[in-house]
């Protein structure tokens, strides 16, 4: 479960990286289309919503190995249940507000709630 845990965390890293990246792009006014990093959505208190993920994945890959420590897995998991519940509410906006398509967006979500359900498997 461990693997699956560190393998989710780096396709997360990634997933945010690339979109903190195209966002960058889009303050730049590089990119050619419309992207969900535009949107008053892909910010959270003035933050990119990928730096958040990029902190978040990188912090469950480092506590990983130490997820048997009752105390790092209840920070870990109470972490994973307010990832999974943003990602619960960006899926909401995705479907019925921006009404865009994201692949990297749908992916990311999906990832936090697998990584909160593994993480109660755990447990």
């Amino acid at each position: 479960m461990q693997a699956l845990i560190a393998c989710l965390a780096l396709v997360g890293i990634y997933l945010s990286w690339y979109m903190l990246r195209k966002q960058i792009r889009a303050q730049r006014g590089e990119l050619a289309e419309p992207s969900v990093v535009m949107t008053a959505r892909a910010k959270a208190a003035g933050v990119p919503n990928s730096a958040f993920g990029i902190a978040y994945y990188l912090g469950v890959l480092v506590a990983t190995p130490f997820l048997t420590t009752h105390l790092i897995w209840v920070a870990v998991f109470a972490a994973s249940l307010l990832a999974a519940a943003f990602s619960l509410y960006l899926a909401y906006s995705l479907l019925f507000i921006t009404r865009m398509p994201c692949a990297f967006c749908w992916t990311g979500h999906a990832i936090n709630w697998i990584l909160a359900i593994v993480l109660l498997i755990v447990r």
